[in-house]
């Protein structure tokens, strides 16, 4: 089947289990990527350097920006759901709380494991998230939101990534090999995991 039918994606307390556990393991693969040092996403780069400038955490960056990304759904005629309310207001929570009790690694081997355990971590907490059915981030609504107007999914992301990630790096967000990981894992990783976070039946 080409499309998710409402009773596989289980019971309401189900379905918003996936979503926090989703939103909490993807602030968890956002810290450990931002203190592996070793480069970020593109929206993290975007965050870290709009920190860097104007000063608040990241984590209150995610939070304004997703907010704000919420107003351009209004003229793409997005509608928000439970998912992506929570989506703007605990995504940012759960990363600041993550970078503030994590140590930063020293040695080069720790920070490649940071990078690699935030990359994985990301793309399960996206199968969680997206497969509980209550809504697509900011972020990624935007992206779907192009798509109505005409734009190929493909050509919604890159746009869209390419843009905030050459302005995070103009603002001296940390971009590095770990951005190239990203670009290259989050899509397989999620294709993987999206499956195996529905539940059966």
């Amino acid at each position: 089947m080409s499309e998710i039918s409402l009773p596989t994606l289980g019971s309401l307390p189900s379905r918003l289990t996936r979503l926090y556990a989703g939103l909490a393991l993807y602030g968890v693969g956002i810290g450990l990527q931002i203190e592996s040092h070793l480069g970020g996403s593109p929206w993290d780069v975007f965050h870290q350097g709009l920190s860097i400038h104007m000063g608040l955490s990241i984590g209150t960056w995610i939070i304004l920006v997703g907010a704000l990304v919420m107003l351009l759904w209004i003229p793409l005629r997005q509608k928000p759901g439970i998912g992506t309310v929570s989506n703007v207001v605990l995504l940012g929570v759960f990363a600041d709380a993550v970078m503030w009790l994590a140590p930063t690694p020293d040695p080069l081997a720790a920070r490649w494991a940071y990078l690699l355990l935030g990359v994985v971590a990301t793309g399960a907490a996206t199968g969680l998230y997206l497969g509980a059915g209550l809504g697509p981030g900011p972020r990624d609504g935007l992206m779907t939101g192009l798509n109505r107007l005409g734009l190929s999914i493909r050509t919604a992301r890159t746009l869209i990534e390419v843009t905030v990630l050459a302005i995070g790096w103009l603002l001296g967000g940390t971009v590095g090999i770990g951005t190239v990981v990203f670009a290259l894992a989050i899509g397989p990783l999620t294709q993987f995991f999206m499956p195996r976070m529905r539940p059966k039946g």
